[in-house]
């Protein structure tokens, strides 16, 4: 069994309104070594078996048609450990 992360980001070039609050909302708590905030998804998937090069190919499909908007988002894919 393998488990995979998709992280999905706004790109850079892209207003992040969310993360500007989150950013406000920590200076304000005190925390001014905090300079930026991004806010994101992160998709946690179990898989059967292990990852192999059909079975990533396949979740770059996933992330890219279902998970992110390629237009404005990017992602990331990782398999991590238990």
């Amino acid at each position: 069994m393998a488990r995979v992360v998709i992280d999905v980001m706004l790109k850079p070039e892209i207003l992040d309104p969310q993360g500007k609050a989150v950013e406000g909302a920590l200076s304000r708590l005190g925390l001014a070594a905090v300079t930026s905030v991004r806010q994101g998804k992160t998709f946690t998937l179990e898989l059967a078996g292990d990852v192999d090069d059909t079975t990533l190919a396949q979740l770059h499909t996933l992330a890219a048609t279902l998970l992110s908007n390629p237009v404005i988002e990017d992602y990331v894919i990782r398999e991590v450990t238990a």
